[in-house]
C-alpha cells in the first residue's frame, strides 16, 4: 500500500511538473520525463533506497535524452 501511494504522488507531481514544460525541446522533455520515470522505478525496485532512486533517475535521464534527440532528428 505504501508503494502504491508513493507512486501515485510521484505520478501527480510529474504530471504537474511537465505541464510547465511547453516550451522545452523534445530532448529536454525526454530527459526530464526519463529521469522522473527512472527515479520512481529505481525507488520501487530497491525498496526506496536513495542509491536506487538516484541511479534510476540518472539512467532514465540518459535514455530519455537519447530518445528526445532521435525525435529531433539529430
Amino acid at each position: 500500500m505504501k508503494i502504491r501511494t508513493q507512486a501515485s504522488i510521484a505520478a501527480v507531481a510529474v504530471a504537474l511538473g511537465l505541464g510547465g514544460c511547453a516550451d522545452m525541446t523534445p530532448t529536454e522533455k525526454g530527459t526530464v520525463a526519463g529521469a522522473a520515470i527512472g527515479g520512481v522505478a529505481g525507488s520501487a525496485l530497491t525498496g526506496g533506497s536513495t542509491l536506487g532512486t538516484v541511479g534510476g533517475a540518472v539512467a532514465g535521464g540518459v535514455v530519455g535524452h537519447e530518445v528526445g534527440e532521435r525525435r529531433e532528428g539529430r
